[in-house]
């Protein structure tokens, strides 16, 4: 019993301790990090709604590395960085999350002004003489 309990101290001792991610010493800048992160969200809607005729995830981790020139170490330590600060990786996704509600918010806003042009007006119509 008494190995069983100094085991558990143990455990508990070592796996509290804090262990802090190394910055990789090809850390993306954060602002391109939010960048990505908003390409790869975008995408991501992509290929959940299938619009993009059955784009795959490689597909889009391909695109992303080129665009950004960069590789998927480079991402993925970079990503393991930001994430090991929890408060600044939600702050990053919040800036994330803004900039898809402002994109949503001005798409809605052209869908609405089409709709406005291409569809007529009910109360008025033209080509009948109004009877009183």
């Amino acid at each position: 019993m008494k190995k069983v309990l100094l085991f558990c101290i143990i455990v508990l001792a070592f796996g509290c301790q804090k262990t802090a991610v190394e910055k990789p010493s090809d850390l993306i800048e954060k602002d391109k990090m939010v960048d990505i992160l908003y390409d790869i969200s975008l995408l991501e809607a992509v290929k959940t709604q299938n619009i993009g005729g059955g784009i795959t995830s490689e597909q889009i981790n391909k695109f992303i590395y080129k665009k950004y020139k960069i590789d998927s170490l480079q991402f993925l330590n970079s990503n393991k960085y930001y994430a090991s600060d929890v408060a600044e990786y939600k702050k990053m996704y919040q800036k994330v999350k803004d900039r898809l509600d402002e994109e949503n918010k001005n798409l809605e806003g052209k869908l609405k002004k089409e709709d406005n042009l291409t569809s007529p007006n009910d109360n008025k119509n033209n080509d009948t003489p109004a009877v009183y």
